[in-house]
């Protein structure tokens, strides 16, 4: 269920106004791609779910230079950064990220997280679905069926909507590769594509690499650069020139009538689905407070200064905004193209266009956060479909400057809020950081920790489009995380 930009087609709905009555074809798009709670077993019970922000760092960054350093290895694995103190006795950090090893009493992170894959696509698909293995007739070019669904898509799916809102999205942009590669793991799968996660599609399709404006190529290519479309723009939401509230209540009320005479004709849980979705329909084009949280004009210069004025920035404030609202779960995609793949150049490029604009706008997310008293009930999840090589290498594309190549054995990921022991860091790598030498994490205990911070029982089930159960859980959360 796309929400377009810039260019607003009728299927859209949302921008020029084509919604009929009551906005009825916009909730035929919801009804066939939205989240939906009502299937058998697909339920959660106990208290309102907390939140989570899943960032996810497409390319895959790599832990030496960043959260795992390893200062006393060689030079070819020890990397060009020095490392710096944190306010934990013994936890080192990259020099690059100030911000965060500030408050790391805030924050905590693992360094142990393991899986087969050092593919780009595999790696896309295990780290967002929580699934390790392949699925059968796995595609590395497209998304397919069979494809186990997406964290997000889980999300969507089993935990109860909130506000008439669905309860995971995706921003700013889904990942189609600029070779046109869709990758795999993003979606709903087996749920059926109805489940497919809200994508907010707040970006235009920049060609480069990084927090957009201030794009580069990994390769030095002059078309990898900045096109000069907006960097950041949500959909807006408006209702149809010359339909105010009286008349959109009006045909509500009419609507209605319709379909309460529907349902004594047929009261199918389809029916009863409809109901919902457009009811999603509604609050979209309606609510005055989702309108402005579309608006980030509204926000004040400072906190715009502080998460930074990029598509990073913009993405991370979005996703508070929609927290506040009532979303579930919000995954914030930061950068396109494989942004993190740094086999070459991966030193300047780290150090004055990635590290620095990730480190504070993830820094900006947490203060916001617990400034309005949301961090306890957030989590935020942070990782890539993979590390990074112990070793240094040179690949000739890249003019001999010297990167890391793909490296699913380990991976460091951080995670914050939503009832996390701000200052912990669970598990270890190795003396050169290439595999887990303690306490060895899996994408599916990562999986795990997020779907119990959502509220979900580990005893629930999800029905693919045939209607046979799968678990949830394949694995416990992460031991020692939590507070």
């Amino acid at each position: 269920m796309a929400l377009q930009h810039p260019k607003i087609t009728r299927r859209d709905m949302l921008q020029a106004g084509g919604i009929g009555l009551m906005g009825l074809s916009l909730a035929d798009v919801l009804a066939m791609r939205a989240t939906a709670t009502n299937q058998p077993g697909a339920h959660a019970t106990g208290s309102l779910p907390r939140s989570v922000i899943y960032i996810f760092l497409s390319g895959g960054l790599a832990q030496h230079d960043s959260f795992d350093p390893k200062p006393d290895a060689p030079d070819n694995i020890r990397g060009e950064f020095a490392p710096i103190r944190t306010r934990i006795p013994g936890v080192l950090m990259s020099e690059h990220l100030p911000k965060l090893a500030d408050r790391i009493d805030k924050w905590a992170m693992v360094r142990s997280l393991t899986h087969p894959s050092n593919d780009h696509s595999l790696g896309h698909h295990i780290m967002l679905t929580g699934r390790s293995q392949a699925p059968l007739g796995f595609n590395p070019s497209m998304p397919r069926p069979n494809d186990f669904p997406s964290i997000a898509s889980m999300a969507g799916n089993l935990v109860p909507r909130r506000h008439g809102l669905p309860s995971a999205s995706v921003v700013p942009f889904n990942y189609i590769h600029h070779s046109g590669r869709i990758l795999p793991g993003q979606y709903a799968g087996e749920l059926g594509h109805r489940h497919d996660p809200w994508l907010i599609q707040a970006s235009h399709n920049c060609p480069g690499y990084g927090p957009c404006p201030d794009c580069f190529d990994h390769e030095r290519r002059p078309d990898r650069e900045h096109i000069g479309t907006p960097v950041f723009q949500p959909p807006v939401l408006r209702l149809p020139e010359g339909l105010d509230q009286t008349r959109m209540e009006s045909r509500r009320g009419l609507l209605d009538l319709v379909q309460s005479q529907q349902r004594q004709l047929d009261s199918s849980a389809a029916a009863l689905d409809l109901d919902q979705h457009r009811a999603s329909a509604m609050t979209l084009i309606t609510s005055s407070r989702m309108r402005s949280a579309f608006d980030l004009a509204t926000e004040s210069p400072g906190v715009l200064d502080a998460y930074g004025r990029n598509l990073f920035g913009y993405s991370c404030l979005l996703a508070r905004r929609l927290v506040e609202l009532g979303v579930g779960m919000i995954q914030v995609n930061l950068g396109r193209n494989e942004t993190w793949d740094t086999h070459g150049n991966a030193f300047p490029h780290l150090k004055d266009r990635l590290l620095p604009p990730m480190d504070r706008c993830v820094s900006a997310l947490l203060d916001d956060l617990e400034a309005r008293g949301m961090l306890e009930s957030t989590m935020i999840v942070m990782a890539g479909e993979f590390g990074r090589t112990p070793r240094v290498s040179h690949l000739p594309q890249y003019y001999a400057l010297p990167g890391r190549d793909h490296w699913g054995a380990v991976q460091t990921v951080f995670f914050a809020g939503g009832g996390v022991r701000g200052g912990t860091v669970v598990g270890s790598s190795d003396r050169i950081g290439g595999y887990p030498a303690t306490s060895p994490q899996t994408p599916e205990n990562m999986a795990a920790t997020i779907y119990e911070t959502l509220g979900l029982p580990r005893s629930i089930m999800w029905r693919d489009v045939a209607q046979r159960p799968h678990h949830v859980y394949y694995a416990d959360p992460i031991g020692g995380l939590m507070g």
